[in-house]
C-alpha cells in the first residue's frame, strides 16, 4: 500500500515538475516539447487552445487502447498520470508571464533539464502521464518494432511542424531541448545504481579478487585466457560494482598491480543476487 501511495505522489510531483518546464520555460519562447504535448502546444500556439485540456483529449484514445492492449492496473496508473499532468499545465498557466530567462537557448537547456527531471521521476516509478509511453509499452508487448524509432518519428514530424510554422532556429532549439530532456530522464533514471562492468588483467588474480570480496563487497568471476602474441596463460577478474564502488575498485587494483590491464564499461541492466532480483533490494 505504501509503494502505491509513493508511486500516485512522485506521478504528480513529476506531473508538475514537465507542466512547470512547458509554461516557464517553454511556451514563452515557442519551444515544444517532444510526444502528444508537443501538439499541444503547436495548437495553442495557433489558436490558443488549453495545453492541459487538448492532452486529455487525445488521450483518450490511448485510454482505450491501454485497457484493451495492457490491462486494468496499467491503464488506472496512466488514467491517473493523465488527469494530473492535464490539470497541472493548465493550473500552472500563469507561469508563462514571468520570463525568467530572456535568452531562447538557456531556456531550451533549462526546460528540458526540468523536463527530463520530471520525466524520470515519472519513470522511476512504473508510471505514465499517457501519450506515447502508452503506445510504446504496446509496441513493446506485442510487437517487434523499434520502440526508440516510434519515438524518434513522431518527434522528427513534430520538429519539421516547428520549423516550418515557427523557423529553424527555434526548431534546433526544440531539439536541443529534448535531447537535454532525453538524457536527464535516463540520469534521473538511473540515480546513483547505475553499473559498471570490470573486466582486469593481471598476474596478481588472487589478491584483487580478495580485496574485491573483502573491501568493495562484491563477487567475482576468473575467466580463463590467453595472450594472441605471447600465448602465455592468463587469468581475468569479471566483475559487475555500482557507480559509487568503481573509484575504489581502482585504487585496490592499482594498488595490488600498478601494471594491471582494466576495462570499464557501462551495464544497460544487471539482473542477479545484490542489484535487481525482484522482491531484493539492489545496491
Amino acid at each position: 500500500m505504501k509503494k502505491k501511495v509513493w508511486q500516485y505522489i512522485a506521478i504528480a510531483i513529476g506531473c508538475f515538475i514537465c507542466s512547470i518546464s512547458i509554461n516557464l520555460f517553454l511556451v514563452p519562447h515557442q519551444l515544444l516539447s517532444g510526444g502528444i504535448s508537443g501538439v499541444a502546444i503547436i495548437l495553442y500556439l495557433l489558436f490558443g487552445l488549453p495545453i492541459g485540456i487538448q492532452t486529455f483529449v487525445f488521450n483518450i484514445p490511448l485510454i482505450y487502447a491501454a485497457y484493451r492492449q495492457l490491462g486494468r492496473t496499467y491503464t488506472l496508473t496512466t488514467i491517473y498520470g493523465i488527469i494530473v499532468f492535464a490539470v497541472a499545465v493548465d493550473a500552472t498557466q500563469f507561469l508563462k508571464g514571468y520570463h525568467p530567462l530572456s535568452d531562447p537557448l538557456l531556456s531550451a537547456i533549462t526546460g528540458g533539464f526540468v523536463s527530463g527531471i520530471g520525466s524520470g521521476l515519472i519513470f522511476r516509478v512504473n508510471g505514465s502521464a499517457g501519450g506515447l509511453d502508452v503506445v510504446a509499452a504496446i509496441i513493446k508487448k506485442h510487437y517487434s518494432f523499434n520502440v526508440g524509432v516510434v519515438g524518434f518519428s513522431f518527434n522528427f514530424i513534430i520538429m519539421l511542424v516547428a520549423a516550418w510554422l515557427f523557423g529553424l532556429q527555434l526548431a534546433v532549439l526544440t531539439l536541443i531541448s529534448m535531447f537535454i530532456a532525453a538524457n536527464m530522464t535516463d540520469k534521473v533514471i538511473e540515480g546513483f545504481n547505475r553499473r559498471k562492468v570490470v573486466y582486469i588483467i593481471s598476474y596478481n588474480t588472487e589478491e584483487i579478487s580478495r580485496s574485491i570480496l573483502q573491501e568493495v563487497g562484491r563477487g567475482a568471476t576468473i575467466l580463463r585466457g590467453e595472450g594472441a602474441f605471447t600465448r602465455q596463460d592468463k587469468q581475468v577478474i569479471f566483475v559487475v560494482v555500482s557507480l559509487m564502488q568503481i573509484a575504489k575498485l581502482k585504487f585496490l587494483v592499482q594498488t595490488a598491480d600498478p601494471q594491471a590491464f582494466m576495462i570499464v564499461s557501462d551495464a544497460a541492466e544487471v539482473l542477479g543476487r545484490g542489484f535487481t532480483l525482484p522482491g531484493t533490494k539492489g545496491i
